[in-house]
């Protein structure tokens, strides 16, 4: 873990990001920018030692914050309604201009991409960096697309000033914070009577993530930043069929996941992770043990002691 280092963090009051500021805070000094409407989640971070500023990345410079990062996180996303696709591009691709010009001097930059921006090659495809992009999201329209037009104005900026980029397209990441990840919202509609979408054929597989490996592996992530940017797929060591994750929640939690075949289900990818493995190592967390104990911070009412061994 990095020690003495001056860290900068947008996103830190969601699931992904907020661990790793809480990790990194620990032995270093760490900066956290976003609107922090949310009073708390600011208050929270403070806590942690953390220094907050607030920036609304949609209209505001950066003009009074430090420039003397050693290293950069960018998690934010601005979702919009995920319809107006011209304002997605526009926040989006602007904030990351403002951002890597306002932080060129550091010695890393690292931007928190998706495998939602892959083209769709079938159900059963193990997605690698070279694989075609353009990906489409029926369930959020602007979310691959502003994704992919970010990548490239990371790549872009990366070369324009020479500063050491990675671009690592997440997987499912799960854990304490905010929603819990996408296992825990499926697992609340199951609760709430609601059937998950399957395909009507075969089904979704994807590399769940726990947040304690995404906070351990961000400092490695640096490590390997390059000019030109470096593209790496950042997902677990385990491929997981969605069904076989939220049937397992639903052991533990004593119910039954119910399911309904459609034309549209909110896709998944699986990666192929040689690249990765070769490049940062392997993850620590098992996607049972993790998932288990993500439910017991999110519904430990629910879980069942039997159901743990």
């Amino acid at each position: 873990m990095l020690t003495g280092k001056k860290i900068l963090i947008t996103g830190a009051t969601g699931q992904v990001a907020r661990p790793v500021a809480e990790a990194l805070a620990k032995d270093n000094e760490v900066w956290c920018v976003g609107r922090f409407g949310d009073a708390t989640a600011g208050q929270e971070l403070r806590s942690h030692g953390i220094q907050t500023w607030r920036w609304d990345m949609g209209t505001e410079s950066l003009d009074g914050l430090p420039d003397d990062f050693t290293y950069v996180m960018h998690s934010a996303f601005d979702r919009g309604n995920g319809s107006d696709f011209e304002a997605s591009l526009d926040i989006n691709c602007g904030a990351i201009g403002r951002l890597m010009m306002h932080c060129r001097r550091a010695e890393a930059f690292l931007f928190v991409s998706t495998g939602a921006v892959y083209a769709y090659q079938g159900l059963d495809h193990r997605y690698t960096e070279t694989d075609a992009l353009g990906g489409q999201a029926l369930w959020f329209p602007t979310y691959p697309v502003a994704k992919l037009a970010s990548e490239g104005a990371v790549r872009a900026l990366a070369r324009a000033l020479s500063l050491p980029t990675t671009i690592a397209r997440l997987n499912v990441a799960y854990g304490p914070y905010s929603h819990g990840g996408v296992p825990i919202l499926f697992l609340q509609r199951i609760l709430a009577g609601q059937p998950i979408e399957v395909p009507r054929t075969g089904q979704n597989w994807c590399n769940p993530i726990h947040t304690d490996d995404i906070a351990r592996q961000v400092p490695l992530l640096w490590s390997v930043a390059t000019v030109p940017a470096r593209v790496v797929n950042w997902g677990g060591d385990d491929v997981v069929g969605v069904t076989d994750m939220m049937d397992y929640l639903a052991q533990l939690s004593r119910t039954v996941a119910t399911y309904i075949q459609k034309d549209e289900t909110r896709e998944t990818h699986a990666f192929d992770n040689t690249l990765r493995k070769s490049l940062i190592g392997d993850c620590a967390v098992g996607w049972q043990d993790g998932l288990r104990r993500t439910l017991e911070i999110h519904l430990p009412s629910l879980v069942s002691t039997d159901s743990m061994h």
